[in-house]
């Protein structure tokens, strides 16, 4: 990736896809339609109200979904452009980098947010949970391996 296009293709199309992907994981993994998925990432802005926003705050959660997404791959991008063993090795550091989304959306993120809580633990969270982050962060690492497709032409 040698080129301001080509991290920034790697940053549109990992973050969107592994965001867009990630709400359908969510909703899989809770049971819940998506639209629901997307008010609750929409409560960590404004609190229990989203569930009563209707499609104001299913496009808000939608938003705020893809946003996250954008900078999670915006992180791992620039970390690749200063560390390029990254980029080679893209499936083990996309692993890590999952484990590490994971930790931050679960410890940091959710109990700064209006949601407030922490979560709570179980096998079953964690495995499914946790596969979800990894396959993120492996989305993400792919698109930000050496060659990256053009999304971006200028």
């Amino acid at each position: 990736m040698n080129d301001t296009r080509s991290a920034l293709n790697a940053i549109l199309l990992g973050g969107l896809i592994a965001g867009t992907l990630d709400i359908g994981a969510a909703s899989l993994i809770s049971g819940k339609d998506p639209g629901i998925v997307m008010q609750f990432i929409a409560s960590g802005l404004i609190g229990k109200s989203s569930f009563t926003g209707g499609a104001a705050t299913i496009a808000l959660g939608f938003v705020l979904q893809n946003l996250m997404g954008l900078i999670i791959a915006a992180v791992f991008v620039f970390a690749s452009l200063r560390a390029p063993i990254l980029r080679r090795h893209w499936l083990a550091a996309g692993l890590v980098y999952g484990a590490v989304i994971y930790v931050v959306m679960n410890y940091v993120v959710m109990p700064l947010s209006a949601v407030g809580r922490s979560p709570s633990f179980s096998v079953e969270g964690l495995v499914k949970n946790g596969l979800a982050m990894l396959a993120f962060g492996v989305i993400v690492a792919w698109f930000a391996r050496e060659k990256t497709p053009a999304l971006v032409t200028a």
